[in-house]
């Protein structure tokens, strides 16, 4: 029979404290390295109350599940031994594993011998919900995402990886699914100053992650950890893509290149992934990064960047394409800035898009205007119905002293690219450059198929405006006096 360990008073109370400490004494064979101690620092302070919504990317076979999914149940009930814990995953097969395990560390020698006055329950020992031994309350239910949770309460919720691969992560309904099942389910059940940790392996832009980070932008506290550091340029771009903040440096404190955990993955072996699993894969899964592949209709190289604007245009307008709402699963709402040189092609001079409600909308826009100047005419489409004539009456109030005019597109969204998308293809349109450049770019490449397209609109828009203005059958128009914005002709989108 195995006999207690005997363990000093100072590693004793370091096991007791701290979670990289207490997997160490109850997994002999685990062997930390930094990248570890990182992550458990901030599981220390889910522990202690001080962190209440935390993510974690990482790479595939860094440890993270370890930490996350076994020892930290373990430690959480050891702490906080009334507090009840849901733990769940894409299958409710591997939610079960990681509960044994969680359980088996709870039943084990090493754990009594830091607490020796909590044990499980011997009458309630499923693997889909296990207790301790009363009077304590705490518990732990494991269950599969999309998975009966109801009824149960928890003062901490684990979420690892919610997809089980690229393909579920791909599939919009899938997402759409997992979206549903955490705010109708799993939110739900967490008390009040409860925790959520989220731990998966970036699969798509629009996953959960990209979701939360959208619906609830400075809520959740992001530990992000590639594969290979990153220079600060490129961490910054990819925060931008995200909503996360900006000048942050890699949590490890590497320099670029730097593998995230060498004693499992050199620079070398990683150096070879990231060959055999190509680009997509390799920024999404490895780098925590995902970017919407490349579709079918714009190329990368079909977007070169100017570093100053031509000195005279032929034309020059914004167009906007709205939404309001600023839920993850809402449109953005976005403003192309587009010019026509006296050359023929034309220039993308700036890009301003967003999830916005509607008073945070209205105020970009007309910050927008004042930047532009009164030279720059303002089209803002027009949605069908009465709501959408309101709606449009409203910004051209607003945006009173600038020249605006209402539009009604129509036709198929991809009809209306097609014009851009040939003069694109043909060489001839430029993009400034500015920090706008890399969410724009990534979105045009990702049509058909990405999470949003509303720049893309927007440019469309602003494309065949110039191309309607230049052709000379443009009409310069004053701004209607406000007494006369009832008598516009919704039909024939005129006044």
């Amino acid at each position: 029979m195995r006999q207690l360990p005997q363990l000093s008073a100072i590693r004793s109370e370091k096991a007791r404290r701290r979670l990289l400490d207490f997997t160490v004494h109850t997994f002999h064979l685990y062997r930390p390295e930094p990248v570890h101690q990182v992550i458990a620092a901030q599981l220390d302070r889910v522990v202690a109350g001080q962190l209440h919504r935390l993510m974690i990317f990482a790479p595939p076979q860094h440890g993270k599940s370890e930490l996350v999914s076994v020892r930290l149940p373990a430690f959480w009930l050891a702490r906080r031994p009334d507090d009840p814990v849901i733990l769940t995953s894409y299958a409710a097969s591997l939610a079960y594993i990681k509960s044994r395990q969680a359980r088996g560390v709870v039943e084990s020698i090493e754990f009594a011998a830091l607490f020796p006055k909590i044990a499980t329950d011997p009458a309630s020992r499923a693997v889909d919900r296990w207790q301790l031994k009363p009077p304590l309350r705490g518990s732990l239910l494991a269950a599969g995402v999309g998975g009966p949770v109801t009824g149960h309460g928890a003062m901490l919720a684990i979420i690892d990886d919610p997809f089980e691969n690229w393909e579920q992560a791909h599939s919009e309904t899938v997402r759409n699914t997992v979206w549903d099942w955490y705010r109708g389910t799993l939110r739900t059940r967490v008390w009040e100053h409860g925790a959520i940790i989220l731990i998966m392996t970036r699969w798509h832009e629009d996953d959960l992650a990209g979701r939360l980070l959208a619906d609830q932008p400075g809520e959740w506290h992001v530990l992000r950890l590639p594969a290979l550091a990153e220079t600060q340029r490129e961490r910054d771009l990819q925060h931008e893509r995200m909503n996360l903040p900006l000048g942050q440096p890699d949590p490890l404190g590497r320099q670029p290149g730097e593998p995230l955990s060498p004693g499992r993955f050199s620079q070398a072996a990683l150096a070879k992934l990231q060959i055999d699993v190509g680009p997509i894969v390799w920024n999404a899964e490895y780098q925590a990064a995902p970017r919407a592949p490349e579709g079918n209709r714009f190329k990368r190289n079909w977007f070169p960047l100017l570093d100053a604007a031509p000195a005279q245009v032929v034309a020059r307008v914004r167009y906007w394409d709205k939404a309001a709402g600023k839920q993850a699963s809402a449109k953005r709402s976005a403003g192309v800035r587009m010019a026509k040189l006296v050359d023929g092609r034309y220039l993308i001079e700036h890009v301003v898009s967003g999830q916005w409600d509607t008073y945070e909308r209205r105020q970009v826009m007309l910050q927008t205007a004042q930047m532009d100047g009164a030279a720059v005419p303002v089209h803002i489409e027009q949605e069908p119905g009465s709501s959408g004539l309101d709606s449009v009456r409203d910004e051209i109030r607003l945006l009173e002293g600038f020249p605006v005019f209402p539009d009604r597109p129509t036709g198929e969204k991809d009809v209306r690219l097609e014009p851009f998308a040939a003069q694109a293809g043909a060489g001839n349109i430029l993009l400034l450059r500015g920090p706008w450049n890399g969410l724009y770019i990534d979105e045009m490449l990702a049509i058909p198929g990405g999470a949003y397209r509303d720049q893309a609109d927007a440019t469309a828009g602003a494309f065949n405006k110039l191309v309607t203005l230049s052709a000379g059958t443009g009409r310069s128009v004053v701004i209607p006096p406000q007494d006369l914005l009832d008598e516009y002709d919704n039909d024939n989108n005129n006044w």
